[in-house]
Protein backbone atom coordinates (compact mmCIF):
# COMPACT_ATOMS: atom_id res chain seq x y z
CA UNK A 1 0.00 0.00 0.00
CA UNK A 2 2.14 2.82 -1.58
CA UNK A 3 4.14 3.08 -3.97
CA UNK A 4 7.00 5.66 -3.58
CA UNK A 5 10.70 4.39 -3.27
CA UNK A 6 10.31 2.52 -0.03
CA UNK A 7 6.99 0.53 -1.26
CA UNK A 8 8.21 -0.19 -4.45
CA UNK A 9 11.60 -0.91 -3.40
CA UNK A 10 10.05 -3.58 -0.69
CA UNK A 11 8.22 -4.63 -4.01
CA UNK A 12 11.01 -5.34 -6.18
CA UNK A 13 12.48 -7.45 -3.36
CA UNK A 14 10.12 -9.72 -2.68
CA UNK A 15 9.70 -10.17 -6.53
CA UNK A 16 13.01 -11.57 -6.64
CA UNK A 17 12.67 -13.20 -3.78
CA UNK A 18 9.79 -15.53 -5.48
CA UNK A 19 6.39 -13.66 -3.81
CA UNK A 20 3.34 -12.73 -6.04
CA UNK A 21 3.11 -8.91 -5.37
CA UNK A 22 -0.04 -6.70 -5.98
CA UNK A 23 0.21 -2.69 -4.81
CA UNK A 24 -2.12 -0.03 -5.11
CA UNK A 25 -1.30 4.31 -4.67
CA UNK A 26 -3.16 7.13 -3.93
CA UNK A 27 -2.17 7.74 -7.67
CA UNK A 28 -3.84 5.82 -10.45
CA UNK A 29 -1.03 7.12 -12.79
CA UNK A 30 1.67 5.62 -10.12
CA UNK A 31 0.08 1.96 -10.18
CA UNK A 32 -0.09 2.02 -13.57
CA UNK A 33 3.47 2.69 -14.01
CA UNK A 34 4.21 0.31 -11.15
CA UNK A 35 2.31 -2.54 -13.34
CA UNK A 36 3.89 -1.45 -16.85
CA UNK A 37 7.60 -1.22 -15.29
CA UNK A 38 7.31 -5.04 -13.60
CA UNK A 39 7.59 -3.57 -9.95
CA UNK A 40 3.93 -5.20 -9.08
CA UNK A 41 1.89 -8.41 -10.83
CA UNK A 42 -1.58 -6.64 -10.71
CA UNK A 43 -3.31 -3.74 -8.43
CA UNK A 44 -5.94 -5.70 -6.22
CA UNK A 45 -5.06 -8.40 -4.93
CA UNK A 46 -7.55 -11.89 -6.18
CA UNK A 47 -7.17 -13.25 -2.35
CA UNK A 48 -6.29 -12.74 1.04
CA UNK A 49 -2.51 -11.89 1.02
CA UNK A 50 -0.16 -13.31 3.64
CA UNK A 51 1.80 -9.82 4.32
CA UNK A 52 0.98 -6.47 3.44
CA UNK A 53 3.12 -3.39 4.15
CA UNK A 54 2.18 -0.13 4.47
CA UNK A 55 4.55 2.36 3.17
CA UNK A 56 2.80 6.06 3.57
CA UNK A 57 3.33 9.08 5.13
CA UNK A 58 3.14 9.02 8.78
CA UNK A 59 0.29 10.57 9.19
CA UNK A 60 -2.09 8.44 7.31
CA UNK A 61 -0.05 4.88 8.37
CA UNK A 62 -2.91 4.25 11.85
CA UNK A 63 -5.74 4.16 9.69
CA UNK A 64 -4.73 2.79 6.74
CA UNK A 65 -3.10 -0.35 8.95
CA UNK A 66 -6.52 -0.80 10.39
CA UNK A 67 -8.53 -0.69 7.71
CA UNK A 68 -6.06 -3.26 6.23
CA UNK A 69 -6.45 -5.42 9.33
CA UNK A 70 -10.42 -5.01 8.48
CA UNK A 71 -10.37 -5.56 4.65
CA UNK A 72 -8.22 -8.89 5.17
CA UNK A 73 -9.55 -10.14 8.03
CA UNK A 74 -7.63 -13.59 7.56
CA UNK A 75 -5.86 -14.53 11.41
CA UNK A 76 -2.82 -15.41 9.21
CA UNK A 77 -2.05 -12.24 7.55
CA UNK A 78 1.03 -10.24 8.64
CA UNK A 79 0.50 -6.47 8.40
CA UNK A 80 3.37 -4.12 9.04
CA UNK A 81 4.59 -0.65 8.18
CA UNK A 82 7.99 1.11 7.30
CA UNK A 83 7.76 4.78 8.75
CA UNK A 84 10.37 6.47 10.71
CA UNK A 85 8.03 7.18 13.71
CA UNK A 86 6.17 4.41 15.83
CA UNK A 87 5.01 5.22 19.20
CA UNK A 88 1.58 6.76 17.84
CA UNK A 89 1.24 4.37 15.22
CA UNK A 90 1.72 1.47 17.48
CA UNK A 91 -0.46 2.94 19.94
CA UNK A 92 -2.75 3.55 17.38
CA UNK A 93 -3.12 -0.45 16.12
CA UNK A 94 -4.33 -2.99 18.81
CA UNK A 95 -4.25 -5.96 16.88
CA UNK A 96 -2.19 -8.96 17.33
CA UNK A 97 -1.85 -9.04 13.14
CA UNK A 98 0.29 -5.99 13.24
CA UNK A 99 4.20 -5.95 13.37
CA UNK A 100 5.23 -2.00 13.52
CA UNK A 101 8.54 -1.19 11.10
CA UNK A 102 11.41 1.01 10.03
CA UNK A 103 13.61 0.41 7.01
CA UNK A 104 16.73 2.16 8.20
CA UNK A 105 17.81 2.97 3.87
CA UNK A 106 16.52 5.69 1.58
CA UNK A 107 17.93 7.47 -1.53
CA UNK A 108 18.02 10.77 -3.11
CA UNK A 109 16.02 9.72 -5.48
CA UNK A 110 12.38 10.01 -5.34
CA UNK A 111 9.09 8.19 -5.72
CA UNK A 112 8.67 4.88 -8.28
CA UNK A 113 11.48 5.91 -10.26
CA UNK A 114 13.95 5.96 -7.31
CA UNK A 115 12.79 2.17 -6.52
CA UNK A 116 15.67 -0.60 -5.89
CA UNK A 117 15.43 -4.33 -5.56
CA UNK A 118 18.79 -4.13 -3.16
CA UNK A 119 17.75 -1.04 -1.54
CA UNK A 120 17.79 -2.83 1.53
CA UNK A 121 20.77 -4.94 1.18
CA UNK A 122 22.92 -4.86 4.34
CA UNK A 123 20.67 -1.92 6.23
CA UNK A 124 18.79 -2.23 10.01
CA UNK A 125 15.35 -2.99 9.72
CA UNK A 126 14.25 -1.99 12.89
CA UNK A 127 11.27 -3.75 14.32
CA UNK A 128 9.23 -2.35 17.34
CA UNK A 129 7.32 -5.99 19.03
CA UNK A 130 4.78 -5.14 21.93
CA UNK A 131 3.87 -7.93 24.69
CA UNK A 132 1.21 -8.60 22.15
CA UNK A 133 3.27 -9.67 19.65
CA UNK A 134 2.87 -13.18 18.30
CA UNK A 135 5.69 -15.10 17.90
CA UNK A 136 4.93 -16.78 14.58
CA UNK A 137 4.68 -13.44 14.03
CA UNK A 138 7.92 -11.78 14.47
CA UNK A 139 9.69 -15.45 13.46
CA UNK A 140 7.96 -15.17 10.13
CA UNK A 141 8.41 -11.24 9.27
CA UNK A 142 12.11 -11.13 10.39
CA UNK A 143 12.23 -14.31 8.20
CA UNK A 144 10.94 -12.74 5.07
CA UNK A 145 13.30 -9.15 5.98
CA UNK A 146 16.41 -11.46 6.50
CA UNK A 147 15.48 -12.59 3.03
CA UNK A 148 15.69 -9.74 1.07
CA UNK A 149 18.70 -8.65 2.49
CA UNK A 150 17.84 -6.49 5.97
CA UNK A 151 19.41 -7.02 9.29
CA UNK A 152 16.81 -7.08 11.99
CA UNK A 153 16.95 -5.47 15.22
CA UNK A 154 14.22 -5.42 17.79
CA UNK A 155 13.31 -1.77 20.24
CA UNK A 156 10.10 -1.07 21.87
CA UNK A 157 8.32 1.79 19.69
CA UNK A 158 9.22 4.60 22.06
CA UNK A 159 13.06 3.52 22.00
CA UNK A 160 12.87 3.84 18.47
CA UNK A 161 11.51 7.24 18.57
CA UNK A 162 13.83 8.64 21.35
CA UNK A 163 16.91 7.06 19.27
CA UNK A 164 16.30 7.67 15.98
CA UNK A 165 15.30 11.43 16.18
CA UNK A 166 19.32 11.23 16.94
CA UNK A 167 20.30 9.07 13.99
CA UNK A 168 18.21 10.15 11.58
CA UNK A 169 15.43 13.22 11.90
CA UNK A 170 17.51 15.45 13.45
CA UNK A 171 20.72 14.58 10.89
CA UNK A 172 17.85 15.15 8.12
CA UNK A 173 17.02 18.79 9.55
CA UNK A 174 20.56 19.29 9.88
CA UNK A 175 21.55 18.43 6.49
CA UNK A 176 18.93 21.01 5.20
CA UNK A 177 19.88 24.12 7.42
CA UNK A 178 23.76 23.53 6.12
CA UNK A 179 22.50 23.32 2.82
CA UNK A 180 19.96 26.10 3.05
CA UNK A 181 23.10 28.06 4.66
CA UNK A 182 25.43 27.51 1.91
CA UNK A 183 22.50 28.28 -0.88
CA UNK A 184 22.43 31.85 1.27
CA UNK A 185 25.77 32.63 1.08
CA UNK A 186 26.29 31.13 -2.84
CA UNK A 187 23.81 33.91 -4.11
CA UNK A 188 26.66 36.61 -3.77
CA UNK A 189 29.53 34.38 -3.42
CA UNK A 190 28.47 31.87 -6.31
CA UNK A 191 32.25 30.24 -6.34
CA UNK A 192 30.82 28.91 -2.76
CA UNK A 193 29.38 25.53 -4.54
CA UNK A 194 32.11 24.84 -6.25
CA UNK A 195 34.57 24.27 -2.87
CA UNK A 196 31.58 22.08 -1.89
CA UNK A 197 34.18 19.27 -0.70
CA UNK A 198 33.45 15.55 0.08
CA UNK A 199 32.28 16.81 3.61
CA UNK A 200 30.15 18.64 2.47
CA UNK A 201 28.39 16.53 -0.03
CA UNK A 202 28.69 14.22 2.74
CA UNK A 203 26.94 16.20 5.35
CA UNK A 204 24.18 17.44 2.65
CA UNK A 205 23.54 14.19 0.92
CA UNK A 206 20.51 13.82 2.26
CA UNK A 207 18.91 16.95 2.03
CA UNK A 208 18.09 16.11 -1.74
CA UNK A 209 15.34 13.36 -0.13
CA UNK A 210 11.92 13.49 -0.76
CA UNK A 211 10.78 16.84 1.05
CA UNK A 212 7.62 15.68 1.41
CA UNK A 213 7.75 12.75 3.68
CA UNK A 214 9.22 14.20 6.38
CA UNK A 215 6.90 16.92 8.02
CA UNK A 216 4.90 14.16 9.09
CA UNK A 217 7.61 12.06 10.28
CA UNK A 218 9.05 15.56 12.37
CA UNK A 219 5.96 16.35 13.88
CA UNK A 220 4.62 12.52 14.65
CA UNK A 221 7.85 12.58 16.79
CA UNK A 222 8.38 16.61 17.90
CA UNK A 223 9.07 15.84 21.15
CA UNK A 224 12.36 13.56 20.79
CA UNK A 225 13.20 16.14 18.05
CA UNK A 226 13.50 18.86 20.35
CA UNK A 227 14.99 17.36 23.06
CA UNK A 228 17.51 16.51 20.73
CA UNK A 229 17.89 19.53 19.00
CA UNK A 230 18.44 21.36 22.34
CA UNK A 231 21.41 19.11 23.25
CA UNK A 232 22.80 19.56 19.96
CA UNK A 233 22.49 23.14 20.22
CA UNK A 234 24.24 23.49 23.60
CA UNK A 235 27.16 21.22 22.09
CA UNK A 236 27.29 23.93 19.09
CA UNK A 237 27.06 26.97 21.89
CA UNK A 238 30.33 25.32 23.64
CA UNK A 239 32.27 25.06 20.67
CA UNK A 240 31.65 28.85 19.42
CA UNK A 241 32.36 29.78 23.02
CA UNK A 242 35.28 27.92 22.89
CA UNK A 243 36.38 29.62 19.32
CA UNK A 244 35.81 32.65 20.80
CA UNK A 245 38.11 32.30 23.41
CA UNK A 246 40.73 30.67 22.06
CA UNK A 247 39.59 27.53 23.87
CA UNK A 248 42.41 24.70 21.88
CA UNK A 249 41.46 21.86 24.33
CA UNK A 250 37.70 22.01 24.20
CA UNK A 251 38.11 21.71 20.26
CA UNK A 252 40.61 19.12 20.34
CA UNK A 253 38.91 17.32 23.04
CA UNK A 254 35.49 17.64 20.52
CA UNK A 255 37.24 16.16 17.46
CA UNK A 256 38.78 13.51 18.80
CA UNK A 257 35.75 12.13 20.91
CA UNK A 258 33.87 12.48 17.85
CA UNK A 259 36.78 10.30 15.33
CA UNK A 260 36.95 7.46 18.38
CA UNK A 261 32.91 7.34 18.51
CA UNK A 262 32.68 7.59 14.25
CA UNK A 263 35.27 4.63 13.77
CA UNK A 264 33.36 2.40 16.51
CA UNK A 265 29.88 2.57 13.96
CA UNK A 266 28.77 -0.76 13.51
CA UNK A 267 29.57 -1.71 9.56
CA UNK A 268 26.37 -1.98 7.00
CA UNK A 269 26.88 -5.26 6.14
CA UNK A 270 26.93 -7.51 10.12
CA UNK A 271 26.27 -11.17 7.92
CA UNK A 272 28.91 -14.08 9.44
CA UNK A 273 28.87 -17.53 8.20
CA UNK A 274 30.53 -18.33 12.12
CA UNK A 275 26.78 -18.70 13.46
CA UNK A 276 26.00 -20.22 16.93
CA UNK A 277 22.81 -22.13 17.96
CA UNK A 278 21.06 -21.06 21.09
CA UNK A 279 17.84 -22.24 22.06
CA UNK A 280 15.74 -19.82 24.81
CA UNK A 281 12.93 -21.71 26.51
CA UNK A 282 9.79 -18.95 26.71
CA UNK A 283 6.56 -19.46 28.57
CA UNK A 284 3.22 -18.58 27.16
CA UNK A 285 3.04 -14.90 29.00
CA UNK A 286 2.84 -12.10 26.69
CA UNK A 287 5.80 -10.25 26.06
CA UNK A 288 8.38 -13.41 26.07
CA UNK A 289 9.38 -12.57 22.66
CA UNK A 290 9.80 -9.03 22.79
CA UNK A 291 12.13 -8.98 25.76
CA UNK A 292 14.51 -12.03 23.70
CA UNK A 293 14.73 -9.49 20.87
CA UNK A 294 15.13 -6.38 22.89
CA UNK A 295 17.95 -7.69 25.03
CA UNK A 296 19.56 -8.48 21.47
CA UNK A 297 19.00 -5.18 19.82
CA UNK A 298 20.49 -3.93 23.51
CA UNK A 299 23.79 -5.41 22.99
CA UNK A 300 24.29 -5.03 19.14
CA UNK A 301 23.95 -9.18 18.82
CA UNK A 302 22.19 -9.55 15.33
CA UNK A 303 19.57 -12.28 15.12
CA UNK A 304 20.36 -14.30 11.78
CA UNK A 305 17.55 -16.47 12.27
CA UNK A 306 14.40 -17.26 14.48
CA UNK A 307 12.56 -20.03 14.80
CA UNK A 308 9.67 -21.37 17.25
CA UNK A 309 9.26 -24.38 18.61
CA UNK A 310 5.89 -24.96 20.34
CA UNK A 311 5.78 -27.62 23.66
CA UNK A 312 2.61 -28.65 25.05
CA UNK A 313 -0.59 -26.48 24.54
CA UNK A 314 -0.05 -23.90 27.00
CA UNK A 315 3.36 -24.52 28.37
CA UNK A 316 5.18 -21.94 26.11
CA UNK A 317 7.91 -23.12 24.01
CA UNK A 318 11.58 -22.85 22.62
CA UNK A 319 12.74 -19.95 20.31
CA UNK A 320 15.48 -21.26 18.19
CA UNK A 321 18.46 -18.09 17.53
CA UNK A 322 20.73 -17.95 14.45
CA UNK A 323 23.83 -15.18 16.12
CA UNK A 324 27.65 -14.60 15.52
CA UNK A 325 29.55 -17.04 17.54
CA UNK A 326 31.49 -14.58 19.05
CA UNK A 327 28.21 -12.61 20.53
CA UNK A 328 27.05 -16.03 22.24
CA UNK A 329 28.59 -15.57 25.50
CA UNK A 330 27.76 -11.85 26.03
CA UNK A 331 24.24 -12.84 24.75
CA UNK A 332 23.48 -15.84 27.11
CA UNK A 333 24.75 -14.07 30.04
CA UNK A 334 22.27 -11.39 29.53
CA UNK A 335 19.34 -13.76 28.99
CA UNK A 336 20.12 -15.37 32.09
CA UNK A 337 20.10 -11.85 33.52
CA UNK A 338 16.75 -11.44 32.76
CA UNK A 339 15.37 -14.84 33.78
CA UNK A 340 15.39 -17.08 30.52
CA UNK A 341 17.07 -20.46 30.40
CA UNK A 342 19.09 -20.42 27.07
CA UNK A 343 21.81 -22.89 26.18
CA UNK A 344 24.04 -23.40 23.23
CA UNK A 345 23.74 -26.34 20.68
CA UNK A 346 26.90 -28.01 20.89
Amino acid sequence: MGLGLIGASMALALRETGWAVTGVDAQSSVEEEALASGVIDAVRPTSSPDLVVVAAPAGSVTGLVNGALVEFSGPDVIVTDVTGVKSSIVHGVIDRRFLGGHPMAGSERRGLAGARADLFQGCTWVLTPTEQTLPETYGTLHGILREIGANVVAVSAEDHDRLVAIASHVPHLLAGALMNEASRVAEQDAVLLQLAAGGFRDMTRVAAGDPSIWPDVLFENRTAVIAALAALEERLSLLREALATNGRDVITSSLRTAAAARHQLPGRALNSENLAYLRVKVSDRPGELAAVTMAASELLVNIYDIEIAHGIEGSGGTLLLAVDSQQTDLFLEALAARGFQAVREQ
